[in-house]
């Protein structure tokens, strides 16, 4: 079609109307909820039945436990705040670089496409002007003129090119105008979740300095009960035992929940070979028709010749109607649980003997086997270390536990698959959460004294099949 003033009217028209989109998408801008806060309320949904298991755990080693008075225990709940203040705040940060970071693309791809947007409209002003000066001719005249055939055609082919390229330029236009406006909505979201960002950390900000002061109290209050409690051997006997108890429930659930799992692998893998050969016998079946098929039209088409005897089209077999078997839908296999352990190859673990990594910066106090004063040797080994200092995985795993435990404080358990486990007690804060991967030399917690713990430091033990061993060999300190 040739380029006419009314065509470029045309142009104009629906330029202009895709910018008074771009200027009305300001005001289409209300508050909404952020990606990140439907991002958060999906993980925190996850979360919910891991922390159910959890629960049914501690509550089980609950009631066997006795009825004597541990001082500690009044600490619990100021300590489990503190670190759940401390990991939400470490979170936040994260979060705050991760979404800043986000924003400057964003910002930058912005300033790229208003830039091409600014040159496109350069080009279409350019052609609409050119043209509307040329005052080209349409078609029809141009085949009316009676000049040179090949001249005609030559002209034509002249005119498609420049419609097409003029409406490849406006589509691009109107596409780059269109991821305008979702970098401005992407910004603006960003944004939020920024605020938001800012909002919560003030509230944990609060929370923290609440709940500090809360424990600084009540450590004041209790530092003779708890100097008395930490030399009373049943006592570090009862904390063991706590301590076993935890691993062995954990390690059974585990197991559990692997051979749950292959049950699961094992009903899906059946139900796609009956799959199979049920296709398998369905194709067969197709393939004998269409063979019947093609011999019947052979004998028909036999038949048909002139001068030939017909030959009698065989019939088919005689066979007692078989009742159709009332179609069935395959049963789903079971959905997957949500594990607290991952399927590690075997060996994977044990492979990293003597090159574990350190989980903490600082001096050796306490080594595996030695005695707790007139109590029970040590089952790990405990690292002096400055409050706040980074507890870091020793291996690869997922976190099974992330609690408060009486006589360890804050605890974290890692399952590094193969039934071996890392144990990490007396945290100032637990940063990582039940059900979440690691990797080597990851932070998870920061050092402190939790559960009555007179010193500031870390617990550190390796188990497997639920049985402490010596960390010194796997880990150089």
């Amino acid at each position: 079609m040739p380029f006419t003033k009314s065509a470029g009217s045309l142009l104009l028209s629906s330029l202009a109307f895709a910018l008074l989109a771009l200027a009305l998408s300001d005001s289409a801008l209300a508050q909404r909820q952020t990606d990140r806060s439907r991002q958060k309320a999906a993980a925190e949904k996850q979360r919910a039945g891991i922390q159910q298991k959890l629960e049914a755990i501690k509550r089980d080693i609950a009631r066997t436990e006795d009825a004597r008075d541990d001082a500690a225990d009044e600490l619990a709940a100021s300590e489990a705040a503190i670190s759940d203040a401390n990991r939400a705040l470490r979170e936040l940060a994260e979060e705050q670089d991760a979404t800043s970071t986000r924003l400057k693309e964003l910002s930058t791809q912005g300033e790229q496409l208003q830039q091409t947007i600014v040159n496109q409209k350069k080009q279409l002003s350019q052609l609409l002007r050119e043209h509307y000066v040329a005052g080209n001719e349409d078609r029809i005249k141009l085949l009316l003129s009676g000049d040179n055939p090949n001249r005609i055609n030559r002209d034509l082919q002249m005119m498609a090119y420049v419609s097409q390229a003029q409406a490849k330029l406006l589509g691009s236009l109107r596409a780059n105008l269109a991821e305008v406006e979702a970098n401005r909505d992407k910004v603006e979201n960003a944004q939020l979740e920024l605020q938001e960002i800012a909002s919560e950390q003030q509230q944990q900000k609060q929370t923290l300095e609440q709940e500090k002061a809360k424990r600084a109290a009540l450590l004041q209050n209790l530092s003779t009960r708890l100097a008395d409690q930490r030399k009373q051997v049943d006592r570090l006997q009862r904390d063991e035992q706590r301590m076993s108890g935890l691993v062995d429930r954990l390690s059974r659930l585990i197991r559990e929940q692997a051979e749950a799992e292959q049950r699961r692998q094992a009903a899906l893998a059946a139900a796609k070979a009956k799959a199979e050969a049920e296709e398998k016998a369905r194709a067969l079946a197709r393939a004998k028709a269409a063979a019947e098929k093609a011999e019947r039209e052979r004998i028909a088409r036999q038949n048909a010749k002139p001068g030939t005897k017909p030959v009698p089209e065989p019939e088919p077999p005689m066979v007692a109607e078989q009742p159709k078997p009332a179609e069935t839908k395959p049963s789903a296999p079971p959905p997957p649980e949500v594990a607290l352990a991952p399927p590690a190859p075997a060996g994977a673990f044990a492979s990293l003997k003597g090159r574990l990594t350190v989980p903490v910066n600082g001096s050796v106090a306490a080594r595996y086997g030695t005695r707790r004063g007139q109590g029970p040797s040590w089952k790990g080994m405990f690292i002096k270390a400055p409050e706040g200092a980074e507890v870091r995985a020793a291996g690869p795993g997922r976190v099974v536990h992330a609690d408060w435990l009486r006589g360890w404080g804050n605890v974290i358990i890692i399952d590094h698959g193969g039934e071996y486990l890392s144990i990490y007690g007396n945290n100032s804060a637990l940063l990582k959460r039940a059900n979440d991967m690691v990797k080597a030399g990851d932070v998870i917690a920061s050092a402190g004294n939790t559960g009555g713990n007179e010193e500031s430091g870390l617990y550190f033990e390796l188990r497997h099949r639920g049985q402490p061993f010596d960390p010194a060999g796997w880990v150089k300190f």
